[in-house]
């Protein structure tokens, strides 16, 4: 073995785990409206949400909403700003009448050296508004897209979540699910294997978690795409992650 391979494994052997457990990000200012707050923002990143460590995030391909049956562009009301130090982007939404919002993005594939492959994580997030809760088990369309068997908002953590993963409309059998949450308050973990919990989905694509503490989970199905992507003229694999943001609520105290 050459001095430069032997070197290379050594460096995949001490990088971490977690180091590879990318998430897209999108999680609104609020998972359910009333009238008292009809207009709230968005933030679309990349990140490690459990280590909370930023990676950049170019302006995403696509960034819109479903509500009924209609999907709405929103990528020009995109603007840029900065998170945990690397590109983030922000919107605003103003919520007219009611119903049950997915909120999406489709992000412009990132290469990633360290696994030699493309990354593409289909992101979404539920808003309801005004007491509506029809639609929400419905699929956005997305290239891959978790379904929700649990309604996916007015939840408290300690229930447990029930989703299905879709590649191409179809159920993704026997496919990682990787689970983190969103680290506002830097809880420090027992060591790296708590960083990113993982379930397999069953034979017709469904799993279920249940998240011990409140605040924003994310769930990101992991699938390798039947195409390739061109890097400096070879063709690398591409990651398909289907990945869902819920909010969580404490139990009430009183």
């Amino acid at each position: 073995m050459s001095k430069l391979k032997f070197f290379l494994i050594l460096v995949l052997l001490i990088i971490p785990i977690s180091a590879y457990a990318h998430f897209g990000f999108l999680i609104p200012q609020k998972s359910m409206i009333t009238p008292e707050t009809k207009t709230i923002k968005l933030m679309l990143a990349f990140i490690h949400p459990t280590e909370m460590k930023g990676m950049e995030l170019v302006l995403p391909k696509k960034f819109g909403v479903k509500v009924g049956n209609k999907i709405l562009n929103l990528k020009k009301r995109l603007k840029k700003i900065k998170f945990l130090n690397h590109t983030a982007w922000e919107s605003t939404f103003k919520f007219k009448r009611p119903g049950v919002y997915q909120f999406f993005m489709e992000p412009t594939p990132y290469f990633e050296p360290a696994e030699d492959k493309y990354i593409i994580h289909f992101t979404k997030t539920y808003v309801a508004a005004f007491g509506d809760e029809e639609g929400w088990d419905k699929p956005i369309g997305l290239t891959t897209e978790i379904i929700p068997l649990t309604r996916p908002f007015g939840l408290y953590a300690g229930n447990t979540f029930r989703g299905k993963v879709l590649v191409n409309g179809k159920p993704a059998a026997n496919c990682d699910v990787e689970v983190e949450f969103f680290n506002q308050k830097r809880i420090k973990v027992p060591g790296e294997y708590y960083i990113t919990q993982v379930v397999k989905t069953d034979k017709n694509g469904i799993f279920c978690y249940t998240p011990p503490a409140p605040g924003w989970w994310g769930f990101a199905g992991l699938n390798t795409a039947n195409f390739t992507l061109p890097y400096k003229g070879k063709p690398k694999e591409v990651e398909l992650g289907a990945v869902l943001w819920l909010y969580f609520a404490p139990w009430p105290s009183h």
